[in-house]
C-alpha cells in the first residue's frame, strides 16, 4: 500500500510518461508536484525504483478493474472476455503503452517485470475462456492466441512502426479474435 505521497508521485509519473514517454525526468515529476527533488528522492532512490513501483501500481489497478468485470452479473462470458482483454483504467489511456518495448534497452529490470505481468496472472481471463469453452461459446484455441498476441505487442516496435497505439491494437485484436472465436449457431 502506497502512502499518499507515493501515490501522488506515481500519478505524476503517469502524466509525465504520457507527455514525454521514458524521456521524462525526476525533475519533471518534482516540478509537476511542486515538491523538491530531495523529497522525491526520499521516497524513491532513483527513476528505476520509481518505475518499478509504477509497474506494480498500474498492474494492481488493472487487476482491480478486471475483478469488476468478472463480477459484473450483467455481462455474458464473451462480453466479459472482450472487456477483460482490453481493460485499461482511464488514467492510463494516454501513456503510450506501445512504447513499452523501449524498456528492454534502458530499463531491463522493469521490462522483465512488465513482461512477467503480461505473461502470467491470466487466471481471471483463463477462467472466463474455460467457461466460454464449456458453454460452447468460444473455441479453446482463443487462450493461446490472446496471450501470444499481447506478448508480441510488447516484444518489439511493431506497433510504433505502424503508428498504432497499444490500446487501439488491443481493441482491434479483440475484434478479430472475438468475431473469429464465436461459435455460429
Amino acid at each position: 500500500m502506497q502512502s499518499q505521497l507515493e501515490e501522488k508521485i506515481l500519478l505524476a509519473a503517469i502524466e509525465e510518461f504520457g507527455r514525454k514517454g521514458l524521456k521524462f525526468t525526476m525533475d519533471d515529476i518534482a516540478k509537476n508536484l511542486s515538491i523538491s527533488k530531495k523529497t522525491l528522492y526520499h521516497v524513491y532512490d532513483n527513476k528505476e525504483d520509481m518505475l518499478l513501483a509504477l509497474a506494480d501500481y498500474c498492474f494492481a489497478d488493472i487487476k482491480k478493474s478486471e475483478r469488476a468485470i468478472v463480477e459484473n452479473p450483467d455481462l455474458d462470458v464473451v462480453d466479459k472476455i472482450e472487456q477483460i482483454l482490453v481493460v485499461l483504467p482511464e488514467r492510463y489511456q494516454n501513456i503510450g503503452l506501445s512504447n513499452l518495448y523501449q524498456l528492454s534497452e534502458k530499463y531491463p529490470n522493469i521490462y522483465t517485470r512488465v513482461s512477467a505481468y503480461l505473461s502470467t496472472d491470466w487466471d481471471a481471463t483463463n477462467a472466463l475462456i474455460e467457461q466460454g469453452v464449456a458453454e460452447g461459446k468460444i473455441r479453446p484455441i482463443a487462450q493461446a492466441m490472446v496471450e501470444s498476441t499481447t506478448q508480441k505487442f510488447f516484444a518489439d516496435s511493431i506497433l510504433v512502426e505502424h503508428g498504432i497505439s497499444y490500446e487501439d491494437a488491443l481493441h482491434e485484436m479483440i475484434q478479430i479474435i472475438i468475431h473469429g472465436i464465436r461459435v455460429e449457431k
